[in-house]
Order: structure tokens, then C-alpha cells, then sequence
């Protein structure tokens, strides 16, 4: 399974680019600014429905427009399909497969798997836990398909419910109550579809993890050698309630007496003290908590090992090959990660690598290497514009840079690599 053409609309910094792309390794190389991790990262919205690097939409869509499309076309077993993503900058997104009907985004979400190594992957370990659960999100929505709804029908709830004991908050001050009395007659409803949206994602999270555990923990071992014990343990923030209800028949029933004690504390701060919005997940490393004890080395490997898990489980129950986006991180890596990453790459079926720097360019014979800055449409205010000889001269330069120095040894040119 390959993306074969990846185009986008209006995403990001990017007003229109196409980009034909082949099995194997594709390395996007470019200066910082080009819009390089912006291509990829268009890959991991229409795969997983969101980004680790923003947890809205508009950021999403280039300044100044309203929407912004993603398109790309699947190839698998000589059948090609096309998913089309638009990202709306307000209002809802929606999809379309083939040029069919519109969709929801639910229905495209997972249909595109793609698992990304980012050079934000340690804040796993040491960052907040904002962080790891958007990783668990993205990889709940590969896994469960109805993942992705029944997180947007829970951050809809969540924030219906926290507008209200804000409400409650301020009509504290309100002599006439009228206020209070209105956010009242609302919260019990709200509250009622908070638990049960809340408990839904807080299983699914837990089977996440549980699906995940082991074979993190062998990745780990394998990647840090012998008598290394790392393990993943998920934290609902429910579990104040009680460990053992959470499973438990009247666990609803045992969480609304809950949040009847802990109502005066939601009101007084005016937001939702409780709910997966402050779950966690726990990385430990040899029994200690590897927020605490672990090197930046160690925190890279658990982080490696957890999208390698991922990247094993999606091929084992979806029988699918993600792609497989490495962003900008060969220049976190000391020389043997590095190794083991390429290692890894060379069994994928398709591979996107990100670098800026000619520096960082990974050998991988065979791999195909792509100018980002040929992707552009050159500006007015470039010289070749403005200079029809030098941007002649430019063109004919980028015709032949793959090709000006064969070498019979390496048929993909001087370094490798393909640059057609």
C-alpha cells in the first residue's frame, strides 16, 4: 500500500502543490520554512483526523482563506481509491472518497493509516499530558473505528458542560439568580451525557493501552538490549473514583455520586475538574517513572518503541501497511538510532523523511530524494524572475542534478539516490 499523488489546497503555508510519490523511501528535502513538514503532516490529518502539532483546525487552513483540501490517492493490490479531506477554517470538515457524496470526516479517518516519528516524540515522556493523549487519540482513531466520534462527541459534551459552570460561576455574583436558575436546569442533562461519553472513551483508551503494553515493552527491550523492563500504564482521571469500579456494573452510577461531592470545586473554578480531558498515560522504565529517572536517550527509545507498537498492532488486526512519515528526526538522533531507524525504513513500503540539512540525509540506496523548493512556484520577487537567462539556466540545472556526474556503480546517480 502507497500514496501515489498527494495534492493540496490552501493547507498551511502551501497555496496549491502536487506531489507524485512512489513505494519505497521518498526523502523531502528543503531549507526550514518550505512547507516540507507541512506536507507530511497533511498525510497524518487525513489518516488520523488531527495533528500533533496544533489541536485545532485553523492553523491548519493558509491565512486569509476559508478552507483548506487535502487530496491523495491510495494505491493497494493494483486498485487505486482517492480520499479528499476539506478543513474547514469554521464549520464542520468533510470528506469524499472517489468523488463520491459528501462524507462526515469520521469516514475517512483510518482509511489512510500512517504512523509519524516527529521530533516532538520525547515530550511523550517528559511533556505534559496533553501530549500523550494525543497520542492516544491518533492512535485510537488507526485502531477503533469509532474512535475518532466518540472523542468529538465528548469534547462537544465537555464543552457544552464547562460553559455552564462557567455560567454558574459568574450568576454567583447575580442577585436575581435568574442566571443560575437557567445553567441549573441544564447542567444535570449535560452532566448525565458527560459520564456517559466520558466512560466510553476512557474504555477505549484502556484498551488501547492494553493492546499496545506488550508489545511496547518487547520493542523496548529489543532496542535497548537486555534486561531493560519498560511499561505503559494508562491514568484515567476517573480513577480517583475507584479502580475497581471502573469496570464494575454501577460504575455510571458511582461517578455521578462523584461529581455531586466535587460540584461546589467545578463551580468555584468554573470548569470540568474530572473526564478523560486530564487523562494520562505513564511511561516506566526498570519500575521508575521515566519522566523522572530517564536520559534523553531513553526517553527517545521508549518514544521509538511506542510508534513502532503502534506501527505492529495496525498490521496485525487492519493486515495494512502504514505509511510511515519520519519528520526532521535524523537530526535528533545519535548515530546508533539513526541505524536502527534505517534499518526499520528499509521494511517498510513506504517511507516519508523529512531533513533540512544535507547533513542529515540518511544513506538509503534506492531512496528517491525531492527538492521541496521545486515544489514552488517561483515568485516575482525571485531573480530567475526577473532574469529569463538565469531562470533558464535554473531550469536546466534542476534537469540535470541527478544526472551530471553517472557513476556506473551506483545507477541511481552519485549518492544513491533517485531524483526523477
Amino acid at each position: 500500500m502507497h500514496i501515489s499523488r498527494l495534492v493540496l489546497d490552501h493547507f498551511r503555508s502551501w497555496e496549491h502543490c502536487v506531489l507524485d510519490l512512489e513505494p519505497g523511501v521518498t526523502i523531502l528535502e528543503g531549507r526550514n520554512g518550505l512547507g516540507k513538514t507541512n506536507l507530511v503532516e497533511a498525510i497524518e490529518v487525513l489518516s488520523t483526523g488531527g495533528s500533533h502539532r496544533t489541536s485545532s483546525s485553523l492553523p491548519l487552513v493558509e491565512r486569509g482563506q476559508s478552507k483548506a483540501t487535502i487530496r491523495a490517492r491510495l494505491e493497494q493490490d493494483g486498485a487505486a481509491t482517492d480520499y479528499e479531506l476539506t478543513i474547514a477554517a469554521k464549520g464542520a470538515n468533510r470528506g469524499r472518497i472517489n468523488g463520491g457524496p459528501s462524507l462526515y470526516q469520521r469516514d475517512l479517518v483510518g482509511r489512510v493509516p500512517c504512523v509519524t516519528f516527529s521530533p516532538e516524540d520525547q515530550l511523550m515522556v517528559s511533556g505534559e499530558p496533553a501530549a500523550r493523549r494525543t497520542v492516544l487519540d491518533q492512535a485510537g482513531s488507526q485502531l477503533d473505528a469509532d474512535y475518532f466520534q466518540v472523542r468529538q462527541d465528548f469534547r462537544h459534551v465537555a464543552r457544552q458542560r464547562a460553559a455552564l459552570l462557567k455560567q454558574l460561576s459568574q450568576a454567583g455574583h447575580d442577585p436575581s439568580g435568574d442566571g443560575r436558575d437557567a445553567a441549573l436546569s441544564g447542567l444535570e442533562v449535560w452532566t448525565g451525557q458527560f459520564i456517559r461519553t466520558g466512560l466510553d472513551l476512557s474504555r477505549r483508551r484502556a484498551a488501547l493501552v492494553e493492546a499496545l503494553g506488550q508489545p511496547f515493552s518487547d520493542l523496548y527491550g529489543r532496542l535497548a538490549g537486555p534486561g531493560q523492563d519498560a511499561r505503559l500504564t494508562y491514568r484515567p482521571s476517573l480513577e480517583e473514583i475507584g479502580p475497581d469500579r471502573q469496570t464494575g456494573p454501577e460504575v455510571a452510577e458511582a461517578v455521578s455520586r462523584h461529581f455531586q461531592r466535587i460540584y461546589p470545586g467545578e463551580v468555584a473554578r468554573g470548569t470540568n475538574l474530572i473526564g478523560p480531558q486530564r487523562d494520562d498515560l505513564t511511561f516506566t522504565l526498570n519500575g521508575m517513572p521515566a519522566r523522572e529517572f530517564a536520559s534523553n536517550g531513553e526517553m527517545w527509545t521508549l518514544a521509538l518503541a511506542l510508534r513502532l507498537a503502534l506501527l505492529q498492532v495496525v498490521k496485525d488486526r487492519r493486515s495494512l501497511e502504514p505509511v510511515v512519515i519520519l519528520d526532521d528526526v535524523f537530526a535528533q538522533l545519535d548515530r546508533g538510532r539513526r541505524d536502527q531507524i534505517l534499518d526499520f525504513s528499509r521494511q517498510q513500503d513506504q517511507v516519508l523523511i523529512t531533513v533540512a540539512a544535507d547533513s542529515d540525509i540518511p544513506s538509503l540506496k534506492g531512496a528517491r530524494l525531492v527538492d521541496v523548493s521545486g515544489l514552488r512556484p517561483v515568485q516575482p520577487s525571485d531573480p530567475a524572475a526577473q532574469d529569463p537567462a538565469i531562470a533558464s539556466a535554473m531550469q536546466d540545472l534542476r534537469r540535470t542534478r541527478g544526472t551530471a556526474h553517472d557513476d556506473s556503480d551506483m545507477p541511481d546517480g552519485p549518492d544513491g539516490y533517485d531524483r526523477s
